[in-house]
């Protein structure tokens, strides 16, 4: 019997996204990024906006994106995603234009550009990475790192008095009137995946239809950078960081200009 006799359409329960590229990602094992990649890969498949996305790779952990999506990419300096893409959507309205940042490209050195790019309102779509840490400098404290967190720049743990408190910036980008959509998601199990997956939905579906600015935070895990298995990572996130950063969304509307 041939194996195609075998692998028959009706018979396939999972495939590899058919826009992520064979290369082999460089991201740790247990690694939050690569499922919002497949996640990303197959929603742009399915919405039949192959020809139509423009992705804004970060500096950061994510910087290779490009590599493993079969999409168009241009690479901004570090931060300054949300003003390339702003660039790119207002000469390119039709086209799905998103930005993919981690927390130290967002909330640190990028905290300018995603604020006013928000404030504007620009149908853009920012996929935000948050895993309390610069992960690909060395585990440093980020503006995200929880009180208490052991970093490389904090090895005896944040502290509200030397360091300042962790920034929920999803929160302060909510009170902005720009923003139409702003959520919280994991992809630590499979529920969550399927949750997360619905919500940049909903996030692509608000930069056709110019309804504003969303943001889609997916907080995440970085065992290499926690010093922890995949296990033990996804373990502490819930039982630390979703205390911090509570998942669901928090804000849902549409902007009026």
């Amino acid at each position: 019997m041939d194996i195609k006799d075998i692998i028959k359409p009706e018979n396939i329960v999972y495939e590899k996204p058919r826009l992520m590229n064979d290369n082999p990602m460089h991201y740790c094992p247990g690694c939050s990024h690569g499922v919002v990649h497949k996640i990303v890969a197959e929603l742009v498949d399915e919405m039949g906006l192959e020809e139509k996305t423009i992705g804004i790779a970060p500096v950061g952990c994510a910087v290779f994106a490009y590599n493993y999506l079969d999409i168009d990419w241009i690479e901004a300096a570090h931060g300054r995603a949300p003003a390339v893409a702003t660039a790119i959507k207002r000469l390119n309205p039709d086209k799905f234009v998103f930005t993919y940042q981690g927390d130290g490209d967002l909330a640190a050195i990028g905290t300018a550009e995603t604020i006013h790019a928000c404030n504007r309102g620009e149908n853009i779509v920012i996929i935000f990475i948050n895993n309390g840490i610069y992960g690909m400098t060395g585990g440093q404290m980020a503006p995200t790192t929880l009180l208490g967190m052991k970093t490389s720049t904090c090895p005896y743990g944040r502290t509200a008095e030397l360091n300042g408190f962790p920034l929920k910036i999803s929160n302060i980008l909510a009170q902005l009137d720009g923003t139409c959509y702003i959520t919280r998601q994991s992809v630590h199990n499979t529920a969550a995946i399927k949750r997360a997956k619905a919500a940049i939905k909903k996030a692509i579906e608000n930069s056709m239809e110019k309804r504003g600015t969303s943001l889609v935070e997916i907080v995440s895990t970085c065992n290499a950078g926690w010093k922890m298995t995949p296990d033990e990572a996804n373990k502490w996130m819930e039982e630390n960081m979703f205390e911090k950063y509570p998942l669901g969304d928090i804000k849902d509307t549409i902007v009026e200009k």
